[in-house]
């Protein structure tokens, strides 16, 4: 992958991105960082100016990353929010997307770990950038909400859906979730989300650089827990599939959905295929793919249940789900990795895991994809 010129080739110009939020992060051609603003419902795109030497990826291990984070920042841990991770595709540093700080007076910061560990803050007062709006997100003062499992007791309040069992429930103005998750493919910025429609859940193909016309597309998809089609609720996190053709998608409580994107139109409705029921009361924070002896896994972290494994080959024969109460789907195998939140392919060999423990530090982990 050539990082040369990525201001000339992609239309980036030299200024200061205004930045309000920090969310789903991705990277692009050229090392371009995409970040998502769901305070302003724009993207930007930036050249984070990583020119270290491509070199073979080693392991990234970081003990009690947001404790270190909070000195770094010099504010205490529980300022401390992880909103997402990408791996920089040639330097194989790690990018963080951080709000320091909640409520009105949050702060967004954009945070490089590089393979010794060490912190730094991505400055971003004069980079060369880009930035699109998205035209039919949600409008700030939206009263609609999108129901969210958290584990993190900084968020949310308890409920007891049914004795003895108890959830942490938030619920997110819809505005915040206008962008969920983002993926580049083959110059196209896929970002899934809502949107300012009745039918809010909505994928968004974005041509890079900005200059195109967005496609958009609003989702179906039947929800087993729920017994029912649904067309609101955002995909949480997704992954390209089937050699950027399709994508695979998992839904609060908790579906997981393969969409066939060839051939698509604008503004078309596209009905997913339920592949997979992960358990209700719950929500998938993220997905990641991976290749082990010429085969395929898609590995699925969530806020209540353990770290869940699914070959891929199992999602091409399995039926759609259409029925409340159906059977679960593919097989799927738990894994022992405690409390994972973000993922993210540190090169072909490992995966790495955001990883809380039972005391609540946050831990950055390599994991050699023998081991999963």
């Amino acid at each position: 992958m050539s990082l040369a010129s990525p201001a000339s080739s992609y239309g980036l110009k030299v200024g200061a991105p205004r930045i309000t939020s920090v969310g789903p992060i991705t990277f692009g051609p050229s090392g371009i960082l995409f970040v998502a603003d769901n305070a302003q419902a724009t993207i930007f795109a930036i050249d984070v100016g990583d020119t270290a030497p491509a070199s073979a990826p080693r392991p990234i291990n970081v003990e009690q990353l947001d404790t270190r984070l909070a000195a770094y920042l010099g504010c205490s841990r529980e300022d401390i929010f992880l909103k997402d991770m990408a791996v920089h595709p040639a330097s194989h540093n790690v990018y963080l997307s951080v709000m320091r700080g909640s409520g009105a007076a949050a702060l967004p910061v954009l945070i490089k770990v590089d393979a010794s560990g060490t912190l730094s803050e991505l400055a971003i007062e004069r980079v060369p950038f880009a930035q699109t709006t998205i035209e039919d997100a949600p409008a700030a003062d939206d009263k609609r909400t999108e129901a969210r499992i958290v584990r993190d007791k900084r968020e949310g309040h308890e409920v007891e859906p049914r004795p003895g069992w108890k959830l942490r429930l938030t619920r997110d103005p819809l505005r915040t979730v206008t962008v969920t998750d983002m993926a580049y493919v083959d110059g196209l910025l896929l970002v899934a989300g809502a949107s300012n429609e009745e039918f809010s859940s909505t994928l968004r193909r974005l041509p890079f650089p900005f200059q195109g016309q967005p496609i958009a597309n609003h989702l179906e998809i039947f929800h087993v827990s729920h017994g029912k089609y649904e067309t609101a609720s955002p995909i949480r996190s997704f992954v390209p599939y089937a050699g950027n053709k399709s994508l695979l998608a998992s839904y609060t409580c908790t579906p997981v959905v393969h969409f066939a994107l060839e051939g698509v139109k604008p503004h078309d409705k596209v009905q997913g295929r339920t592949v997979a029921e992960l358990g209700a009361g719950n929500t998938p924070l993220d997905m990641v793919a991976f290749k082990r002896d010429n085969e395929e896994f898609l590995l699925v972290s969530h806020a209540r249940h353990p770290l869940m494994k699914i070959a891929c080959k199992d999602i091409d024969q399995q039926e759609g789900l259409t029925q409340p109460h159906a059977p679960v789907g593919v097989p799927r195998t738990p894994l022992p990795h405690e409390g994972v939140s973000r993922m993210g392919n540190l090169g072909r060999d490992y995966v790495l895991m955001m990883q809380q423990d039972d005391a609540g530090n946050v831990h950055l982990r390599s994991h050699h994809i023998t081991a999963l």
